[in-house]
């Protein structure tokens, strides 16, 4: 027979709370520096510390918490959202340990191909196929930016001009695409170029003449694509560069020729996809030699 539980507004010492709640009393000492579970009462005289019966939910929703590998500082501002809003911040934590997680397997798989040498088993894990795409009226934005960098860059540029493409261009006809021009790592910075497809070219000039952030109107004209789908996760750096090395490989094996920059096409809801889900092509110009 289970002894009887003390009232919930009952003061109980660091041992027996300890006890409740399934925690160390070392724990609850560092909870309670980091401002995540102070004690109901501390004694000025003995310094003892005691908790009280209903603080036990709180300090086994930490516990909780603390197995999903949450950081004490994150877990601080979880403990005070009101239960939906709690819920909601769980599942944003959540997603991005997910997306991590998807991303460091993939990067994985990218070293272990590097340090066994079997590049080619790797490059076996993408489909490359071959894309005829039309003469297109872009706008565009160039910046010499580094790999750490790169994203931020890619983010803010395409949301400009996507804006700017609804609002006085005509509208948007094909995926955003990033272009390079040369490497970019974290010793190299490019330069890229974002670029969305636009609908009217006049319009698409007229709005580049009052640009502030420095963009461009300009056609690019039509090109034979080779390229690979890589899914959110694999665009992390450098596991995409798997990718872009598969693609080459494949070129040289068919005996074509790159005629021009590579780029990374972004045909999806960056934001809504999953890290397993396809969101980019990556794709060379080439020509025959």
């Amino acid at each position: 027979m289970n002894a009887p539980q003390a009232p919930d507004d009952a003061l109980l010492t660091i041992g027996v709370f300890a006890a409740r709640a399934r925690l160390s009393p070392k724990a609850l000492r560092l909870y309670d520096r980091q401002g995540l579970l102070a004690p109901a009462y501390v004694d000025e005289a003995t310094g003892y510390r005691y908790y009280r019966g209903a603080q036990v939910a709180r300090a086994r929703l930490i516990t909780l918490l603390r197995r999903l590998d949450m950081p004490l500082a994150r877990i601080r501002e979880f403990l005070d959202l009101p239960g939906p809003e709690a819920a909601e911040a769980l599942a944003a934590y959540w997603k991005a340990v997910e997306e991590r997680v998807a991303g460091q397997r993939t990067l994985v798989d990218h070293l272990r191909g590097r340090l066994t040498g079997r590049s080619s088993e790797m490059y076996e894990k993408f489909e490359i196929r071959t894309v005829d795409v039309p003469e297109q009226q872009v706008i565009s934005e160039v910046r010499h930016t580094l790999a750490h960098e790169l994203p931020a860059f890619i983010g803010a540029s395409l949301g400009r001009l996507e804006r700017a493409a609804r609002e006085h261009c005509g509208g948007i006809v094909d995926a955003p695409f990033v272009q390079y021009y040369a490497e970019v790592s974290q010793e190299s910075d490019g330069p890229a170029e974002s670029c969305v497809p636009v609908a009217d070219a006049d319009a698409a000039r007229a709005w580049a003449e009052t640009n502030g952030h420095g963009g461009r109107a300009r056609t690019v004209p039509a090109m034979r694509l080779v390229r690979t789908r890589i899914t959110k996760a694999q665009v992390a750096h450098p596991q995409i560069n798997s990718a872009y090395e598969a693609v080459e490989a494949w070129i040289a094996e068919q005996g074509l020729t790159i005629a021009g920059p590579c780029r990374e096409i972004y045909f999806a809801d960056w934001d809504a996809a999953g890290p397993e889900d396809e969101v980019c092509d990556i794709a060379f110009p080439v020509q025959d030699q």
